[in-house]
């Protein structure tokens, strides 16, 4: 059975306008994403990164091409219709884990859900199954400032699930964790991806590209690389150590 394409660009560009100057970010990318896959976005500042991540979570449009997600154009979709795509069918992880202090962990993870009108009475075991599922579930009454990093990255990631996205986008999730922490949580995204979830995530750094099985590397707003990794390890299995994507990754 074919697999559906999660996010296609076709001809995508964006170009700031400073008024006298004109700054090109993205310049004619062309690419797919598949239901289920793994991505990792990468390259070095200014590449496009940034531009090419707001873009995917419909918080800026192109000036040029077309950007589909799940198969609907939304570069054209008015700020309403971009709004419900956000709180319907992207599910973000950031670096910095915009937590409510207030909030203990399953009204944090019932954010996306309230702002949808929705009672948290109807929706806690959803959002504790949800908590529980990333290793929080004796954790279920604590506020951010009870958890560890590790611990805030995974109500983040809960909280990111609670509609059922379409794909979760996440841009440098262990970027404010140790490397120990940040095993934690990759491990966290591995187990989404065996699910069968899409995950892109726009990284700089190449152990979280290495989970990926597949890496798009930007240069000045284009793209230089793209490999696959159809031989890639199940997270579930042992990595090779030492294994490496071709040219680097």
């Amino acid at each position: 059975m074919a697999t559906r394409n999660i996010i296609e660009l076709r001809d995508l560009g964006k170009v700031y306008d400073l008024g006298a100057v004109q700054v090109p970010a993205l310049r004619g990318l062309n690419f797919e994403i598949e239901e289920g896959s793994y991505t990792a976005i990468m390259g070095p500042s200014g590449s496009g990164k940034s531009t090419l991540l707001n873009i995917l979570g419909c918080l800026d449009r192109p000036t040029s091409g077309a950007y589909l997600l799940g198969g609907d154009d939304v570069a054209g979709m008015s700020d309403k219709e971009l709004s419900r795509i956000r709180g319907t069918r992207i599910g973000f992880i950031f670096q910095s884990y915009n937590l409510i202090e207030q909030l203990n962990v399953v009204e944090n993870v019932h954010l996306p859900l309230f702002y949808q009108g929705k009672d948290i009475s109807e929706s806690y075991d959803h959002c504790a199954e949800l908590a529980t599922k990333v290793g929080l579930g004796d954790r279920l009454d604590h506020r951010p400032m009870e958890l560890s990093g590790g611990q805030q990255q995974r109500v983040a990631v809960a909280r990111a699930l609670v509609n059922e996205p379409l794909m979760l986008l996440a841009d440098e999730p262990t970027g404010n964790l140790d490397s120990s922490t940040e095993e934690e949580i990759l491990n966290v995204l591995d187990e989404l991806h065996l699910e069968g979830r899409t995950l892109v995530v726009v990284t700089h750094d190449d152990a979280v590209a290495e989970r990926a099985s597949r890496v798009i590397q930007l240069k000045d707003g284009s793209v230089d690389r793209d490999v696959s990794r159809a031989d890639k390890v199940p997270p579930s299995k042992p990595s090779i150590p030492g294994t490496k994507f071709p040219g680097g990754f």
